[in-house]
């Protein structure tokens, strides 16, 4: 079951693939500001391509809500770089090739297509002070979240 508002958003580093190479992104880097926390389930992917897409083009309105966006998925920080730049995804995307931080955050589905578990389409709105003001997990992979109300929230927190 994933983690529901009020709940504290529990800290984790994952690896993101740059140009200059391998780092870490620790979301407890972020306290302070306002975080969107996206989950979707592999790159290549329509509706993942879709979504991420449409996130990065509202990216600079999220700057201007003082609201950082990461993504994480269960591919390789390698294949996502590769698909950030094929799409023109601007988003930190951050690997969670272990599984553990979708376990952790209830996102994670058991044996999708037969192929393996991924995490689930889920988004979590971050306050400054680390505790979750939003959670959505889709009905199905195959539906987007709700982005009107994810931003309302960012929106609506000081």
């Amino acid at each position: 079951m994933a983690l529901s508002v009020g709940a504290a958003a529990p800290d984790f580093t994952l690896k993101r693939k740059t140009p200059e190479g391998l780092v870490d992104v620790q979301l407890s880097s972020f306290r302070g500001r306002k975080v969107v926390l996206l989950f979707f389930p592999l790159a290549f992917t329509s509706v993942c391509t879709e979504e991420m897409c449409r996130m990065t083009g509202g990216l600079n309105d999220y700057e201007r809500l003082d609201a950082s966006i990461l993504a994480v998925s269960v591919d390789s920080p390698f294949a996502q770089e590769v698909w950030a730049q094929s799409e023109g995804i601007r988003i930190p995307l951050l690997s969670d090739l272990n599984k553990e931080v979708s376990r952790t955050y209830g996102v994670l589905l058991s044996r999708v297509l037969g192929i393996g578990d991924v995490a689930a389409r889920a988004v979590f709105v971050i306050d400054r002070e680390g505790k979750i003001a939003y959670s959505e997990v889709t009905a199905s992979p195959t539906v987007l979240p709700q982005f009107a109300a994810m931003k309302e929230t960012v929106e609506q927190l000081a």
